[in-house]
């Protein structure tokens, strides 16, 4: 049993967006600033396996991954359990942090998460709900917000809106789609970031959860809260230990955005290119993708791809077999 009769409470920063929005971005640039803070990063991945801990910068924070499901849903339990740990570790003088941030998988509804710190007694009395900060992809967002509930609750629940990508779309279309933001949100400021550029200040402490305005937004929101994701919307992992040819898997990643890219919701791996000593990092959104050479791949380590997509109805044989047709055997 930990601790919960602490006088400062330690405060929770829940960091969500839709898929791609670039919240793994935004965490990476908190990470690598030069502060004081002391921070314990939970992790969450919607699906069977999670590579978002390979892309975070690895640091003093305390990193801690859950990907066997969505945050707001079966693992809340996983969530209170994680919390209580890292508590008890801290207590015992095991672990060393001043506070907690959050990422959620883009498919979270932050409702159910920000609830846990209200209706579990023991996390209630030992952390502090700071805020919810919401990153936007600007080129996608309109549309996202059309067809996904989830993307409402999350702009509806933010105590910050951060746009990302902005250098994407027009001023007009930035003008409209703050507009729409704020026709859902009035309440939260919002900020444009680039590849996840922000003030700390703008994210921590802020004290910006305010429950009776969330009560307004969802009268229920203390009552226990069910959440379901769209039938439709999928995850699968490819993995394999055999080098990629180059040419093949750009070829076949062309093909892929093309032929099913308005499906696409989120696509990210770490490649095993043949001659290559450094790791390949792509990752996407939609028909948008980046790749990136990465660190070099550990001599102790074995070189092994994985990519993660997650999309509505996505060909999962086809797209396996496609990849199996780009490696060197």
């Amino acid at each position: 049993m930990f601790d919960h009769n602490r006088s400062t409470p330690v405060p929770v920063t829940i960091l969500t967006g839709f898929l791609g929005a670039g919240k793994t971005t935004l965490l990476n640039r908190i990470l690598s600033e030069e502060h004081s803070h002391r921070i314990a990063v939970i992790e969450n991945e919607f699906g069977e396996a999670g590579i978002d801990n390979d892309l975070l910068i690895q640091g003093k924070e305390q990193i801690v991954e859950m990907n066997n499901g969505c945050i707001c849903c079966t693992v809340r339990g996983d969530l209170v359990r994680i919390l209580g740990e890292l508590a008890e570790k801290r207590d015992q003088g095991l672990l060393h942090f001043e506070r907690v941030i959050i990422e959620t998988t883009g498919l979270a509804d932050p409702a159910p998460v920000a609830q846990t710190f209200f209706v579990e007694e023991e996390i209630n009395a030992y952390y502090l709900l700071d805020a919810i900060i919401t990153v936007v992809d600007a080129k996608h967002a309109l549309k996202q917000l059309d067809d996904n509930h989830e993307a409402e609750e999350q702009v509806g629940f933010a105590d910050r809106l951060l746009i990302s990508k902005t250098d994407l779309i027009t001023p007009t279309e930035v003008i409209e789609l703050e507009t729409r933001l704020r026709a859902i949100n009035a309440r939260a400021p919002i900020a444009q970031v680039h590849f996840g550029k922000t003030d700390i200040s703008e994210i921590l402490d802020i004290r910006g959860f305010n429950l009776n305005a969330i009560l307004d937004i969802e009268p229920d929101f203390l009552d226990d809260v069910s959440h379901e994701h769209d039938a439709g919307i999928s995850s699968f992992v490819y993995r394999t230990d055999k080098p990629l040819d180059a040419v093949k898997y750009m070829a076949f990643m062309d093909i892929m955005m093309r032929k099913y890219g308005n499906d696409l919701l989120r696509y990210k791996g770490i490649i095993h290119i043949a001659g290559c000593e450094k790791k390949l990092i792509c990752q996407g959104v939609h028909m948008l993708m980046t790749e990136d050479l990465g660190t070099a791949w550990p001599k102790n380590e074995a070189r092994e791809s994985v990519l993660v997509f997650i999309g509505r109805n996505l060909p999962k044989q086809e797209i396996h077999d496609a990849l199996d047709s780009c490696r060197i055997i």
